[in-house]
């Protein structure tokens, strides 16, 4: 075979090797499942940051009470008073008395992330040594805090749980669940599989110890992904993020098109802040660059254009057939147009990948930037976060 050929083949190969390798490597994590917590049932306290009316909120948020663990308690973390999520709260609260759960207003404004300048003063008030920062819009399972802390080996430093998306209403939502999915979890959990665990904000699960040694949340708000920064963090004591094996779900609802493509360019200018090598990859992830490259190694052997189509369409028959599997052996039930979405989504990663070479979005009405942090954990531990501290601990943030 002549050289181009069988470079375009090698390529090609490698390409889709990856793709089915990651399958079957994320389909075995999820298989081997999770045993006993080996550190019994320890009191925990589930930090859930709540900022307005998302879908199914009253359902995400009253899972927290329906959980199968003897001894938890619940802290909601709003930054203001006259949000209207306050009497979704406040109604859950009353309506499960026998859940020790208590909201707190208020938002420090030292790290630049909104989401942990709501966190700082529930993380402060926690009663408990095992913390989990479970955003709002995920529903917990019964056996939540089971999975959690079953899967906290002797080297974990943090636990975490991508979103799967669920109950997507519209092709826009359907585009969305192909991402979240078969993609981006399948992507998190073969890294897991491999020993490469990072770690996703949707749910994290940490001891106390090793985030306040850093410095308490502040050393993972100086960025705009603490995700990304608990990663690092968490890598530079020593230490591993470990996912839980099935991830948990995430009703999308109605979703618009253009909020979906934010939310994406918003997701891929983070990953390539923090971590860029890793980055770089992504472009060749979704099934066109595979398609190309076996339409390209059959024309440049001499194939014609129908041959070259039609090799490029068996392989893309194949891949997608494999996802589809996947996801149906993962439990997350095919919509309606499932194949039709994650085509979409192939053909957007690449444009996608481009979009994400910019720095600058907006999340919740916030302007940020994507820029990894650069202050060291020693530095953090003794500036803002020790008075922040304390006073949260002297009452900022008071119950409601």
């Amino acid at each position: 075979m002549e050289p181009l050929p069988l470079a375009l083949s090698a390529l090609c190969a490698t390409t889709t090797s990856l793709h089915f390798a990651s399958l079957a490597l994320a389909l075995r994590k999820a298989r081997a499942g999770a045993p006993y917590p080996e550190h019994g049932t320890p009191p925990v306290t589930i930090l859930r940051p709540v900022c307005g009316l998302e879908h199914r909120i009253e359902e995400t948020l009253g899972s927290t009470f329906a959980l199968d663990w003897p001894d938890y308690e619940i802290v909601f973390c709003v930054a203001r008073g006259d949000d209207p999520v306050v009497t979704v709260v406040e109604r859950l609260i009353a309506r499960h008395p026998q859940v020790p759960a208590r909201l707190l207003v208020g938002a420090e404004r030292p790290s630049g992330n909104p989401k942990l300048d709501n966190l700082f003063k529930g993380w402060a008030a926690a009663r408990h040594d095992w913390i989990v920062m479970a955003d709002s819009n995920v529903l917990l399972p019964p056996d939540y805090l089971r999975l959690l802390l079953a899967s906290w080996g002797p080297r974990t430093g943090l636990v975490c749980s991508p979103p799967v998306g669920s109950d997507p209403d519209g092709f826009a939502a359907e585009i969305e669940a192909a991402f979240l999915n078969s993609h981006a979890a399948r992507w998190q959990m073969t890294a897991d599989a491999v020993g490469l665990g990072f770690a996703q904000g949707k749910t994290m699960l940490w001891r106390r110890e090793i985030l306040d040694e850093a410095g308490g949340p502040m050393a993972i708000g100086r960025e705009a992904a603490e995700d990304a920064a608990s990663t690092r963090l968490v890598r530079a004591a020593g230490l591993s993020v470990s996912l839980v094996p099935s991830p948990f779900p995430q009703p999308l609802g109605r979703r618009a098109w253009r909020d979906v493509w934010r939310r994406q360019v918003r997701w891929a200018r983070l990953r390539r802040a923090a971590f860029p090598a890793a980055y770089a990859p992504e472009l060749l992830s979704g099934s066109l660059p595979s398609a190309l490259l076996a339409a390209g190694a059959l024309l440049a052997a001499g194939s014609g254009p129908f041959a070259a189509a039609a090799g490029a369409f068996a392989l893309l028959a194949l891949w997608y057939g494999a996802e589809a599997a996947f996801t149906r052996a993962m439990g997350w039930a095919p919509a309606r147009r499932t194949l039709a979405a994650m085509a979409v989504r192939d053909a957007l990663i690449p444009v996608l990948w481009l979009a994400g070479l910019g720095d600058r979005f907006e999340w919740r009405g916030n302007a940020m930037t994507a820029e990894a942090g650069a202050g060291s954990a020693a530095a953090i531990a003794n500036g803002p976060w020790r008075a922040i501290t304390a006073r949260l601990t002297a009452g900022a943030g008071a119950p409601r």
